[in-house]
């Protein structure tokens, strides 16, 4: 591959996942990602601060998660509850980053993760940033600390949930974390 061609991240990100699942992710080193991507050692540093964070989209994708969070929960209607404008969030990550292309590598990549409790220590921080990301939107709503903190610790839950399902099951992320805040809804009200 020729150092110009575009989307350097994703094919940083590729080689990654590749390499880790070869190899492990302790015996792969950045210049080996980098090489294997068709790129240098800079780029891949332009782009990710450690190895660890190839798997994770770096602050651009995390960026674009908070983003698509922030601008759905305001663009939810005035007339939903918190429970609510947290599923409009889930279809706007749905459409921005669980995309079908992305299955089969979110798949991959959760194995991976599985396997390292480096990762999964850094998964679980990406997971409360996204819970702040929605408690900080719900009350840019309006909506009371407390409820937006329940509201965005639920939605956490079903997220994750949804997003084992999705990566089993297939089809559209959006609607799968949709039925799952439903089935968590219910569980709390019994």
């Amino acid at each position: 591959m020729a150092r110009w061609e575009p989307n350097a991240p994703e094919r940083l990100s590729r080689a990654a996942l590749e390499l880790f699942e070869e190899r492990g992710y302790e015996n792969t080193t950045v210049i080996d990602i980098a090489a294997r991507a068709g790129l240098t050692k800079s780029t891949f540093f332009r782009h990710f601060q450690d190895k660890r964070e190839v798997l994770f989209g770096g602050s651009t994708l995390a960026g674009l998660l908070a983003d698509a969070i922030a601008d759905a929960i305001a663009d939810a209607p005035e007339t939903a509850s918190p429970l609510e404008a947290v599923a409009c969030a889930m279809d706007a990550v749905g459409r921005a980053v669980f995309t079908a292309e992305r299955r089969e590598f979110s798949a991959r990549r959760r194995a991976v993760i599985a396997a390292h409790p480096e990762l999964r220590e850094r998964e679980a921080l990406k997971g409360v940033a996204l819970i702040e990301a929605v408690t900080g939107a719900l009350r840019a709503r309006g909506v009371p600390e407390l409820s937006a903190c329940v509201a965005a610790e639920l939605g956490a839950l079903a997220m994750k949930i949804g997003y084992e399902r999705w990566i089993e099951v297939g089809g559209e992320f959006g609607g799968t974390a949709r039925r799952t805040l439903e089935e968590v809804r219910a569980a709390v009200e019994r």
